[in-house]
């Protein structure tokens, strides 16, 4: 087990439930989110910057302000939610670090950083803790490779820095696996990625549902104590309430929940987005509370 430095406990503290588990809702999504709002006059694709960072502040507002944390990115959402005094006291703050998109190499995919986000400037944009995504294939990937390079040197300096960093990993299908393969391969890619991000010094992590009771435990035992939040993956709510209910019951520590909750509760419109949120969303985040405490 990796052990959590002083200020990185009060990290930890800071994104749990009074029940001491991880619960955060995921809106660093740009293009996402943008897709989910699917009534703009124009598509998608017709979303200004401003209108998405009006939706993600309505998220914070409306959703967010009943979680111990929410994920936000430091290219729309971020600094203004602070500056503008929508993110309240009560509700902590998870920087994400990771650009979007992925870029390529050797048939591998590999996350950028977004442009002058260090462990410093999450300090600076009133970050109780940070994010970042690494794409993960551990059966072509090992301890010399690029991607637990990236992972040592970010753990080693958020570290330094006293912000905890949570640890996001995806597997991902390689262009010449067929279906088949890559469903047969991925519960043993989950527990072996979780492997290799503890050894490279991860603390906490964020990961995705590995298909069954028995691919949980396998995650637990690969993260040696250290804690794991699986994330929705965009699944419906239900579905997810289940995969959280089934890993918490084999070692998980939390969730991380974006689109499970509130895919369908976002609109150009701010009086709608109020009243999605407020009716669809923030009855999910209930439920899902009651299921990672263990009330449901």
């Amino acid at each position: 087990m990796n052990a959590l430095t002083t200020v990185e406990r009060r990290g930890m503290s800071a994104i749990s439930t009074p029940g001491g588990r991880m619960l955060i809702v995921a809106a660093d999504q740009r293009n996402g989110m943008k897709a989910a709002m699917k009534d703009a006059p124009g598509g998608p694709g017709s979303i200004s910057a401003d209108e998405l960072a009006a939706a993600k502040a309505d998220l914070v507002r409306y959703l967010a302000v009943e979680a111990p944390a929410i994920l936000l990115d430091p290219e729309v959402a971020l600094p203004a939610v602070v500056d503008d005094g929508v993110l309240e006291r009560g509700t902590s703050l998870v920087v994400g670090m990771d650009a979007s998109g992925y870029e390529t190499a050797d048939g591998l995919r590999y996350t950028r950083f977004v442009p002058g986000v260090t462990a410093r400037r999450v300090r600076e944009l009133g970050g109780d803790a940070a994010k970042m995504l690494w794409y993960t294939r551990p059966d072509r990937q090992d301890a010399d490779s690029r991607v637990a390079t990236e992972m040592r040197e970010l753990i080693q300096a958020c570290t330094d820095e006293g912000v905890l960093l949570i640890v996001e990993l995806l597997t991902y299908q390689l262009e010449d696996e067929t279906d088949e393969q890559y469903a047969a391969a991925f519960p043993g890619l989950v527990a072996e990625g979780a492997r290799l991000a503890v050894a490279c010094g991860a603390k906490v992590l964020k990961l995705q549902y590995p298909g069954s009771a028995e691919g949980c435990a396998a995650v637990t035992a690969a993260a040696d104590g250290v804690p794991w939040a699986v994330l929705s993956a965009g699944v419906d709510h239900e579905t997810f309430l289940g995969q959280v209910g089934t890993a918490m019951a084999h070692g998980a520590a939390g969730a991380m929940a974006g689109r499970s909750l509130w895919k369908d509760s976002l609109s150009v419109s701010a009086d709608l987005r109020k009243d999605y949120l407020t009716k669809r969303a923030l009855p999910r985040l209930h439920e899902l509370a009651a299921v990672v405490d263990g009330r449901r």
